[in-house]
């Protein structure tokens, strides 16, 4: 009677009980209710992930009921697939060139040329069709022998075909991620949704362009000092950026409601000349400092092509110019998506310290190759005082980059006592999903269930929202986790029942 008696009581505690959860490497990050509900969940997720062979369509099952909080490492025109774009194709009256696969932006005069083909025409073309997806995503990449490229161009020559109609139909593929994101219960995106406009190289411009990559701050910025001035008084160049923070007001004007929350990141392109990298930067931060919606800046591209290993430094104390004269901008960069291989060693040891210690990176996409950064114990400590989020793409990771499984830098950052959150990069390109994602996370980490909670939280708390729409967010959150451990109470509780009865 006693045993019983504790039970109820150490029940009622913990019912009652608001406990600050810690992860297994001891971050304390949010406030969870602990009660019945929370335990049943925790207790029947634990039995999914200590299960040998793991139930990987019972893991989708519940990573797919999830609730996700927010994808902090989005691009726009990489999340939405290639059929989204062939259908805007084909309103446009537009043909694909059958030769290249690419959009024939010339009007309708083509369609009944047989090298350039309708939508239509496409579709009715099985093989031509599976071939299109197979040049404007990765599908199908891996499961059959085929002529293909390396998959870090395959996965970056994509873009080419699909940018530009993306452009044109910002609104539709808002309100399509949208409701994608509702259909996977993920309530906020912080997507990087257009490149800042860029003055290319002019004559004024030039002298940036011709500077050695390896010039100091205090020598670069005097360089810099005199761009940035051209700019304050090019009023050519204001009015485009007053229009481009104009557009992107019109274009998101109508997206937010009780359940889902968009924010905007503008991109550089690193693989541009300097003059253009750092007028895109100007633009941006300008963007930034004028307009709600759009909450940082990022910098977009393969890290590993020739321009931007060339001018990582430049670009880094670029944006550190950038940093000390609008320092409430915050920045997330694509730092060290590299591996052994890629690129020669030297080029792994300093691009996450770069985003760090230079740019002032307050998020890093990837980070990849943390494991060869110079003194990486240093980095990493600092990283972790700082409470630096780092961003974990796991589909794109082990396309582009190889890495993935125990090989994946993700369990040093959670050793380390570094935060995470679960992204999905480009999901249309991959072929993938947020909730994927996290199945990922789960089968091939097995976080605690307080820790896997922790991570969906991080997503919030690391999220370049105001403090204010953080809380907000966060109470959001709170309901939902409490709708799905009730709701996954009742489940287990049911089929107990079901089994107890046969």
């Amino acid at each position: 009677m006693l045993k019983i008696v504790s039970e109820k009581f150490l029940l009622r505690v913990l019912t009652a009980l608001l406990v600050l959860v810690v992860s297994p490497a001891g971050i304390a990050q949010t406030k969870v209710i602990v009660g019945s509900d929370f335990l049943t969940t925790q207790n029947y997720y634990n039995k999914l992930i200590n299960s040998d062979p793991l139930p990987i369509a019972q893991l989708n099952l519940f990573a797919n009921q999830l609730p996700k909080g927010g994808d902090l490492h989005h691009h726009y025109s990489g999340a939405l697939y290639a059929e989204t774009y062939l259908d805007w194709v084909e309103k446009k009256g537009l043909c694909i060139v059958k030769a290249s696969f690419k959009i024939n932006f010339n009007g309708r005069e083509h369609e009944k040329n047989e090298s350039c083909l309708t939508v239509a025409s496409v579709r009715a073309d099985e093989i031509f069709y599976r071939k299109l997806l197979m040049h404007w995503s990765d599908k199908d990449f891996a499961n059959h022998f085929h002529e293909a490229l390396p998959p870090d161009i395959q996965f970056f020559s994509s873009f080419q075909y699909f940018t530009t109609i993306s452009k044109a139909f910002y609104k539709d593929g808002l309100q399509q991620l949208k409701i994608r994101a509702k259909n996977e219960n993920l309530q906020y995106i912080e997507t990087m949704l257009a490149r800042g406009p860029a003055i290319n190289e002019i004559d004024s411009n030039k002298e940036l362009d011709g500077l050695s990559p390896a010039i100091s701050s205090e020598a670069l910025d005097p360089y810099l000092d005199s761009a940035w001035q051209r700019f304050e008084n090019d009023e050519n160049f204001q009015n485009q950026i007053k229009n481009f923070i104009a557009e992107i007001e019109s274009d998101t004007a109508d997206i937010d409601d009780a359940d889902f929350t968009l924010r905007v990141q503008v991109y550089v392109m690193r693989n541009a000349s300097p003059s253009s990298v750092f007028s895109s930067m100007y633009s941006g931060f300008k963007a930034a400092t004028q307009s709600k919606k759009v909450v940082g800046l990022n910098i977009v591209g393969p890290e590993n092509s020739v321009v931007a290993m060339r001018d990582y430094s430049l670009h880094m104390k670029m944006f550190k110019y950038f940093k000390n004269k609008y320092p409430d901008v915050r920045l997330s960069l694509h730092a060290g998506e590299l591996s052994l291989g890629m690129v020669p060693p030297e080029g792994l040891r300093y691009h996450i310290r770069s985003a760090v210690e230079i740019a002032g990176a307050r998020r890093i996409g990837h980070g990849l190759d943390i494991m060869y950064e110079s003194d990486a114990d240093a980095l990493l400590k600092k990283i972790s005082q700082e409470q630096i989020a780092v961003e974990i793409n796991l589909t794109s990771n082990e396309f582009i980059a190889g890495v993935a499984g125990q090989s994946h830098p993700v369990t040093i950052y959670i050793q380390r006592n570094i935060p995470i959150v679960i992204s999905t990069d480009d999901e249309g390109v991959s072929r993938s999903s947020i909730s994927n994602e996290y199945l990922l996370f789960i089968s091939r980490y097995k976080p605690s269930y307080s820790f896997l909670k922790n991570t969906v939280y991080n997503s919030i708390q690391f999220s370049f929202l105001s403090d204010d729409e953080k809380l907000k967010q966060k109470k959001i959150l709170d309901q939902r986790f409490a709708r799905f451990e009730k709701d996954t109470a009742q489940t287990v509780k049911y089929f107990r029942r079901v089994n107890a009865a046969d």
